[in-house]
C-alpha cells in the first residue's frame, strides 16, 4: 500500500505524531513502524512518570511552548480516556546559599512561562509541604502530576487504531530510499513506500536522520538513569514530589523524590553514561555503539570539562551509600537501609560536535522526511504538542 505518511518510533512522541496527523486529517494514510514487539519499550516506558509544569524552560523555547501547551493537551486526553494520574504538586529545594539565586531564576521562568500560583517558600514554609525535608528556601509548584507513561503510550495507540491508522510492530528500519514520486523505508522484514516520512525514532534518531539526510551534525548520547525505591515503611517521609535545584550546566535535574500513580515511591535518577543506546544495566555493553560515542568530537570535549561531575555520577551508580548521601541532602532521615533497587531508563541526549548537549527539541527537514532528533524531557509531557507542531509541518508538505 501507498503511504501517506510513515512514522518510524512507538514512543509517545512518535505514537502522539501519528495520532495528531489522524486526527487533523482523518483522510490521511498514516503508518507507525516500531522495531519492538510492543509501543514504549524504551524512553517512554522507563522513566519517572512526571507531568512536566514547564517551570525550568527557557521562556519562547520550544521546550517551554511545547511542554505548556502539552501538559493542557496531556490533562484533557487523560481526563477524555481514563488514564490514571495526579496533580500532586512539587517542591523544588534549595540546601546551600549559592543556591538561591539559581532557585530565583526557575521561579522568574516559571512566571515568564504562565504559570499560576507559584509559591516561593521559607525553610519553614517548606516543612509545611514536606515535614521531613532539609532545605533554606524552595519554590512550590502546584502543576506538577504524576502518570504512567506507558499507559499514555498505549493509550495513544489504541485512539490512532481505532481512527484508522496502522501500527506494525517488529519492523526495524536499516534503510531510506528516496525517489521522485515517493520514499521507500526498508525494515528487516519488508519495504514500506510513502509520500513522507517522520523520524522519531529516540536513542536511534539520529542513526535514522543520517539515513535522510548527510547535513546532521549531532549524535545521540545515551545517558542512564538509574534508580531505587523507598521501602513501604518509609514512604511517608514523602507526600508529593521533591527535587533539587538543578546544576544549570547540565540537562538533568539531579537526583529525586517521585510519588507514582500506582503506589510507591522513586528515588532517583543519577545519570552515567550507557555503554549501550539501550542500556539499561551497567553490564550491557555494544562495543561500536561505544565506539561511536567515544570517537565523537562533542563527547571528548564533554569528558575534558566535566569529567569530575562524570566521576561522581559514575561512583554514585557503584556505590549505594554515595546515591544514598545525595538523597540525604533532600531527607536526612533517609538511611541506607531504606533504599531498595529499582528500575533504570536510558535518556538520549543529543551533543554536538563542539560539546554542547542541546538543551532544546530540536527538529530537522528535509524534502521528504522530518527527523525529531533530540526530544528529551519534558519531550512525554509535550508529546501531543509536539506531535502538532510535526503535523503541521507535514500538512504544508501534503
Amino acid at each position: 500500500m501507498q503511504y501517506d505518511v510513515i512514522v518510524i518510533g512507538g514512543g509517545a512522541v512518535g505514537l502522539a505524531t501519528a495520532l495528531q496527523l489522524i486526527n487533523r486529517n482523518p483522510d490521511l494514510k498514516v503508518i507507525l513502524l516500531e522495531k519492538e514487539k510492543v509501543v514504549a519499550n524504551h524512553q517512554t516506558g522507563n522513566n519517572s512518570n512526571v507531568i512536566h509544569s514547564g517551570i525550568y524552560y527557557k521562556p519562547g523555547s520550544l521546550k517551554a511552548r511545547n511542554c505548556i501547551h502539552g501538559y493542557n493537551l496531556l490533562l484533557d486526553f487523560c481526563k477524555k480516556y481514563d488514564v490514571p494520574h495526579n496533580i500532586c504538586g512539587k517542591v523544588i529545594v534549595a540546601t546551600d546559599e549559592h543556591e538561591l539565586p539559581l532557585l530565583k531564576n526557575i521561579f522568574d521562568r516559571g512566571q515568564q512561562n504562565g504559570l499560576q500560583n507559584l509559591k516561593m517558600l521559607t525553610a519553614s514554609e517548606l516543612k509545611e509541604h514536606e515535614p521531613h525535608v532539609a532545605g533554606i528556601a524552595g519554590i512550590y509548584v502546584p502543576q506538577t502530576g504524576i502518570v504512567d507513561y506507558r499507559a499514555v503510550a498505549e493509550k495513544y495507540a489504541e485512539v490512532f487504531q481505532l481512527q484508522g491508522g496502522e501500527i506494525k510492530l517488529g519492523e526495524k528500519v536499516v534503510d531510506i530510499h528516496f525517489h521522485t514520486e515517493k520514499v521507500e523505508v526498508v525494515t528487516e522484514n519488508t519495504t514500506y513506500s510513502g509520500k513522507l516520512v517522520v523520524n522519531c525514532a529516540g536513542l536511534y534518531s539520529d542513526k535514522i536522520a543520517r539515513l535522510t539526510s548527510s547535513n546532521v551534525n549531532v549524535k545521540i548520547i545515551p545517558f542512564r538513569g538509574e534508580y531505587y525505591k523507598l521501602k513501604k515503611e518509609k514512604e511517608y517521609l514523602v507526600k508529593t514530589l521533591i527535587y533539587p535545584v538543578p546544576d544549570p550546566n547540565f540537562p538533568f535535574l539531579g537526583v529525586h523524590f517521585t510519588t507514582m500513580v500506582g503506589g510507591g515511591v522513586e528515588c532517583g535518577p543519577n545519570a552515567v553514561l550507557a555503554f549501550k543506546r539501550e542500556g539499561y544495566k551497567k553490564t550491557d555493553i555494544n562495543l561500536a555503539e561505544l565506539g561511536e560515542t567515544l570517537a565523537w568530537p562533542g563527547f571528548r570535549k564533554i569528558v575534558s570539562k566535566y569529567w569530575r561531575t562524570g566521576v561522581g555520577e559514575m561512583y554514585r551508580s557503584y556505590s549505594k551509600a554515595a546515591f544514598t548521601e545525595a538523597l540525604q541532602k533532600l531527607l536526612p532521615e533517609i538511611k541506607e537501609d531504606d533504599l531498595i533497587e529499582g528500575g533504570a531508563g536510558v535518556r538520549a541526549q543529543a551533543c554536538d560536535k563542539t560539546g554542547g548537549l542541546l538543551d532544546d527539541f530540536m527538529i530537522l527537514e528535509e524534502k521528504k522526511a522530518i527527523n525529531v532528533c533530540n526530544a528529551p524531557s519534558p519531550a512525554a509531557t509535550s508529546s501531543l504538542s509536539i506531535g502538532e507542531t510535526v503535523a503541521e509541518l507535514v500538512e504544508k508538505r501534503l
